[in-house]
């Protein structure tokens, strides 16, 4: 019986550690994020585009494009013992409204989808999610202010379970290329660094 219990607690004590590393180490997440897509979603004809950069609004940490639609994937690291939660359809950690982080990465969309569909001449749907790393979820994943909120595995379930569009093959790699394109890596256009 001593074993265990000892054993039950080297558990929960490895799973508190990995849980909060994230935060501990001051990183977004967005490795853990990459690993995870990498290993489920492009393996089935998903592409992933990593940090690209859209004008006037910062950096998507990874844009996903698949038959079931675009997403652009922000990463987010928080305290471990911090509350994420949604109250009247509006995000909350530790009680506070997050309006900033809210404003930032729906504008973030906007602005790709603007430039994807300028790009490729068709219209685009970007949709925001947040992977969410640390912190204390209510339930996930949840819906707050628009945007998905979940740990990085239960998001990429939840984007393959609720698709945005309906793309066949020969439209994400259109989609792709012009998103490539549109979204410069460090803000350094195509055209510009041939």
């Amino acid at each position: 019986m001593g074993l265990l219990v000892a054993a039950a607690d080297v558990f929960v004590h490895w799973r508190v550690y990995h849980a909060s590393r994230v935060w501990r180490l001051g990183l977004r997440g967005a490795e853990r994020t990459d690993r995870m897509l990498h290993w489920t979603l492009e393996r089935r004809g998903h592409r992933v585009l990593h940090a690209r950069t859209v004008p006037g609004h910062g950096t998507a940490d990874e844009l996903l494009i698949g038959p079931g639609g675009v997403w652009l994937i922000h990463n987010e690291a928080w305290h471990p013992d911090a509350e994420i939660s949604h109250h009247g359809g509006r995000l909350f950690i530790d009680g506070r409204t997050q309006s900033k982080l809210v404003a930032e990465l729906t504008g973030r969309a906007e602005a790709a989808a603007l430039e994807i569909s300028r790009v490729a001449e068709v219209p685009v749907q970007v949709t925001p999610v947040l992977a969410v790393h640390g912190g204390r979820l209510v339930r996930t994943p949840f819906s707050a202010d628009g945007i998905v909120f979940a740990p990085p595995l239960k998001l990429i379930r939840w984007m393959s379970r609720n698709p945005t569009a309906d793309l066949s093959p020969d439209e994400v790699e259109a989609v792709t290329r012009a998103a490539v394109h549109a979204l410069p890596i460090g803000g350094r256009s195509l055209s510009a660094a041939a």
